[in-house]
């Protein structure tokens, strides 16, 4: 600019020096550029517009939010930093998310903690005043009591310590004169402390059943001899069973007949339209008819004191499933929406042995180790007849035929099958050819015939009506099959042997057994491991005595899957008769489970 001006400033006339001379004159410059930065300096112009180079870190200048402008190039890391605050002393920036970097307070660290640990900490801070910090480094609160205390905690205290802390705790309060009484929850164990639980008001057939399993319960205990009296002896069988007594008479109205009575545990017994409470949903239909293998558990039962003997789902829904338990009780329970128990069947003195619905799912029957068969009512809970033969009946099973539901066929432990009559009660035919206790009873050919299996490792089949053998298949190699189930399509009959397979059974022409298949993999010895069809025909399954549950193609003869389903003998399997991939599973752990 200098040189500018010198120019500017010369004559071209030959020199003259005279006051005319060109006057000169300078703009001041104006430089737009922004600062650069480079390389952690800033570069920037003075006055005269001349670079000059700032060293400064702009990574540790702070950002104002209130500015709307910035004369640096910004990091991302500068632009999402916390408003104050050190940074995350093992994450740093990198690899952390948004939310965790922005926070109005800083960084927030992740600790984990055990729940013993941090109600140690928290009472001993609310007690003493001071506390461990979640890093472990150091301590918070208050020294002076953490130097008294030797960082002993609430929780690690001594007695003596912390009968000195209750009696300083109630000398401070006793000083007041409100006369509050000391509260102790903030150190003391937490059982000590814990308020008395909140129950809701139960319902009148609720209060009956606590009264009745109460008295029953006494009348129990007394049985064995763990009631004295106030001179210390022991309570005899007469009041024993005096007691016992006293338990049937408590509980709710039954139908005259002692011992049998039900309980509802739902919330209503009819829906908003007027239906009961056993009616099928509206909204359960069929998808499709192609059947899956589930993969996990959806839901377990756990409502039975012992194990559960046999279950079976609602006919043709199955938004109900009914349970049968070694603990004597009956059990039905929801699948469909709450999942839990709606009504509890009470009238047999020993365990279940089996179950059985009718075709419409009103009525079902129960046999027991009690040597009686009742008829019950699914939907108020009433016994409507009870049966006895002096035996008991291995299994049972109500005629298919729509025309025939009064017929019922139970299958004794005196080599017998008796046929009912429930309207009257009356035995009207007797089929006595096998020479052991009979197992099961299965209905084929559209109900005309039937098989049955028995210890004498023989199987039968019988014209309906007809008390003589018109098939006897017995051979040294064969093993008593004490589960046996018909197909979906009614052509085959699939027996659990105990030797640890399946043998399976033609039903048309002439009953033969099909030497093809065969299904194996399993250990089922000394159990009747329930056996059953997927509702398609494609696969067969099965429990074992180790608590598994087996799916085998039905064509290959091959296992498609195994369930590691439970604790103890999986004894029962039922598919779902709607939906495609759904199977429950009972065993002597005590639970149902169901399966997708």
């Amino acid at each position: 600019m200098d040189l500018l001006a010198q120019y500017s400033g010369s004559s071209d006339r030959g020199g003259d020096d005279d006051d005319d001379a060109a006057t000169t004159y300078v703009s001041r410059s104006v430089n737009a550029a922004p600062d650069v930065v480079v390389a952690g300096k800033a570069m920037t112009t003075d006055d005269q517009g001349r670079d000059i180079v700032v060293a400064t870190n702009v990574a540790s200048q702070m950002i104002d939010p209130a500015k709307k402008k910035m004369w640096h190039n910004p990091k991302y890391e500068d632009l999402h930093a916390p408003l104050q605050g050190p940074h995350h002393p093992v994450h740093g920036d990198v690899g952390v998310s948004r939310a965790t970097r922005n926070h109005a307070q800083g960084h927030v660290q992740t600790v984990r903690m055990n729940q013993f640990t941090f109600d140690e900490q928290h009472a001993t801070f609310q007690a003493q005043g001071w506390a461990a910090e979640p890093s472990g480094r150091g301590f918070v609160g208050d020294m002076n009591a953490l130097r008294e205390a030797n960082a002993d905690t609430v929780y690690g205290m001594n007695r003596a310590k912390r009968q000195k802390m209750r009696d300083q705790i109630i000398a401070e309060m006793a000083s007041h004169d409100d006369g509050e009484k000391p509260d102790f929850s903030a150190w003391a164990p937490a059982r000590d402390a814990m308020p008395p639980l909140k129950t809701t008001d139960l319902t009148e057939e609720q209060k009956e059943y606590v009264t009745w399993h109460a008295a029953r319960r006494e009348a129990n205990m007394r049985a064995r001899g763990k009631i004295r009296d106030e001179d210390g002896n022991k309570i005899t069988d007469a009041a024993a069973a005096a007691g016992a007594e006293g338990a049937e008479g408590a509980g709710a109205e039954d139908d005259g007949k002692s011992g049998d009575r039900s309980f509802f545990h739902g919330k209503e017994l009819k829906n908003y339209a007027g239906e009961a409470w056993i009616a099928p949903p509206k909204d359960r239909k069929k998808e499709n008819d192609h059947c899956y293998a589930p993969k996990r558990c959806i839901h377990t039962w756990s409502g039975h004191t012992k194990g559960v003997q046999a279950i079976r789902f609602f006919p043709h829904h199955g938004h109900l499933i009914l349970s049968a338990g070694l603990d004597s009780k009956i059990k039905i329970w929801d699948v469909h929406n709450s999942g839990k128990c709606m009504r509890t069947y009470l009238g047999h003195d020993k365990a279940i042995k089996d179950i059985q619905f009718n075709n419409d799912g009103t009525r079902f029957i129960s046999s027991s180790w009690d040597k009686k068969l009742k008829l019950w009512d699914t939907e108020t809970g009433k016994v409507i007849r009870t049966l006895t033969s002096g035996k008991i009946a291995y299994a049972v099973k109500m005629h298919p035929d729509e025309d025939k539901q009064n017929i019922l066929m139970a299958a004794q432990s005196d080599k017998k099958i008796l046929q009912y009559d429930m309207n009257s009660g009356d035995v009207v035919q007797e089929y006595d050819q096998h020479l052991g206790a009979v197992n099961t009873i299965t209905f084929c050919d559209e109900g005309r015939r039937f098989a049955t299996t028995s210890d004498d490792k023989s199987l039968r089949v019988w014209e309906f009506g007809i008390p003589v053998t018109m098939k006897y298949i017995a051979d040294p190699s064969m093993h008593s099959m004490p589960a046996v189930t018909a197909s979906p399509n009614g052509n085959w009959i699939a027996c659990q042997s105990l030797d640890n397979q399946i043998m399976i059974y033609s039903t048309k022409d002439k009953f033969r057994l099909n030497k093809k298949k065969r299904f194996t993999g399993h250990s089922n010895a000394g159990y009747a491991c329930q056996v059953n069809f997927s509702p398609d025909g494609r696969f067969i399954m099965s429990g074992d005595s180790e608590g598994k549950c087996h799916f085998w193609d039905w064509k290959s003869g091959r296992i498609f899957k195994t369930l590691r389903a439970h604790d103890k003998v999986t004894i029962g399997c039922e598919w779902h008769p709607l939906e495609q991939s759904k199977v429950a599973t009972c065993s002597w752990d005590g639970t149902i489970k169901y399966w997708d």
